[in-house]
């Protein structure tokens, strides 16, 4: 289950998105058009921005807009900025491998291996569908 965190960030970078490539977007616009409290929209957009997912700028017109385009920026980069690894356990993780700390046998584990195979599918699903993908998606939902 993905965090509330990874929800508001998710719904407001797909709002940038929204916009077009290099359009910037006031966190007051986001938290009037999502509802995402401020503070806490703030402490995300700092975690984007320290990971080179957002550019901030300052000004009667700043506001934040994608660092790359669009199709470039998928759901599982999101997703681990904002909630870690995406493995259930850390024996599956690529990012954050770690032994469990009760394993026997790791290469015979059958917890591990319909885990590791959980951990690939949704690896698969979140980067493969950017945020270009969500929007094309939402349009062609709002068209049928």
């Amino acid at each position: 289950m993905i965090s509330q965190k990874s929800r508001h960030a998710l719904r407001a970078l797909l709002l940038i998105a929204s916009r077009g490539d290099g359009a910037t977007v006031q966190i007051s616009e986001i938290i009037g058009h999502e509802g995402i409290p401020k503070k806490f929209l703030q402490l995300i957009f700092v975690e984007l921005k320290n990971n080179c997912l957002v550019v901030g700028r300052r000004g009667p017109i700043g506001g934040y807009s994608l660092s790359r385009p669009a199709d470039q920026i998928n759901f599982a980069n999101i997703l681990r900025i904002t909630d870690g690894p995406l493995a259930l356990t850390p024996c599956v993780s690529v990012t954050a491998y770690t032994k469990c700390k009760d394993c026997i046998a790791e290469t015979t584990c059958t917890v591990r291996k319909i885990l590791l195979r959980v951990r690939n599918a949704t690896a698969d699903i979140l980067e493969s569908n950017t945020l270009a993908d969500a929007l094309i998606a939402e349009k062609r939902e709002e068209n049928a």
